[in-house]
């Protein structure tokens, strides 16, 4: 699994660093949401679903290997 974010559409609503603290984290400067690790082991996986379900605005994209 790979994860994507496109900080561009990102509303800064914080609920995938909430989810998944290990994979996203948030820029101290403007609240925009980056990848920390694009590509977590499966012990992440289901975090990682859960911050896709919960961005409001679909920011977060997975890609299946």
């Amino acid at each position: 699994m790979k994860v994507e974010l496109d900080g561009n559409r990102c509303v800064s609503s914080g609920q995938c660093v909430i989810s998944a603290p290990d994979v996203f984290d948030q820029s101290e400067v403007d609240g925009v949401s980056f990848v920390r690790d694009a590509e977590p082991g499966p012990e992440t996986e289901e975090a990682v679903r859960e911050a896709v379900s919960l961005c409001p605005v679909g920011a977060i994209t997975l890609l299946e290997d």
